[in-house]
């Protein structure tokens, strides 16, 4: 990500740029990974507290390759939430709701940026602010939108097998075979670039629905 950007533009633009994406990145995880742990110590979980994690402060949620990966790559990954599902006062309920919390909260980030974006390119005139806002709502969208739909794949340890697992039996097949080979599937995925144009799919699909809602809203 980081050489697409320096490439594309000069010094000024490319900095503006970047601190836009680095900007970007920060809010969806962090964002993300918050609302995981205040709906686990809402159900009644108090792990993510006691582990630091009910916060908003980026170095709590931040690997630092993970970081490192999404600046160099665009794609990385945040520690995850220490969660105790046998805390949950509920225990099917906890689970779907810590599980569906982060991705629903990066969908309404989506939706709230997408018309700050919309609102930025119809109305504001060019300028290098214009352009740093440009960005940052345009990554913003974009980020969220994709993490959003990247958890929702129902493989271990993403959301979409969390929330799976809670209609399911604990020796159930799927899950069994999730536990002890989701994480190396998933990483093979993504490494032969498996779920690429799938996402890229579904990811331009609800950027168009976002925006066009909004220009239709805006009458632009």
């Amino acid at each position: 990500m980081i050489f697409n950007i320096l490439q594309n533009f000069d010094a000024l633009h490319a900095f503006l740029a970047l601190l836009a994406y680095l900007i970007a990145i920060v809010v969806a995880i962090v964002a993300h990974e918050f609302m995981h742990a205040y709906t686990a110590c809402k159900m009644g979980d108090l792990t993510p507290k006691a582990y630091g994690r009910l916060t908003v402060n980026p170095l709590a949620h931040f690997d630092p390759f993970g970081l490192l990966a999404f600046v160099i790559f665009g794609f990385g990954w945040a520690k995850p939430v220490p969660i105790n599902t046998l805390n949950f006062r509920n225990h099917k309920k906890g689970t779907i709701l810590v599980s569906l919390s982060g991705v629903l909260t990066n969908f309404i980030l989506a939706f709230i940026f997408s018309a700050l974006f919309v609102v930025v390119v119809a109305f504001m005139p060019t300028s290098d602010f214009q352009f740093f806002l440009y960005y940052l709502f345009s990554f913003l969208t974009t980020i969220n939108v994709a993490l959003g739909i990247f958890n929702l794949i129902p493989i271990y340890p993403l959301d979409g097998f969390n929330f799976i697992n809670a209609f399911l039996r604990y020796d159930n097949k799927f899950v069994d075979f999730n536990m002890r080979y989701g994480t190396i599937l998933l990483i093979i995925l993504i490494l032969v670039e498996a779920l690429t144009g799938f996402l890229s799919f579904l990811v331009n699909g609800v950027l168009i629905g976002f925006t066009s809602l909004w220009a239709l809203i805006f009458g632009v």
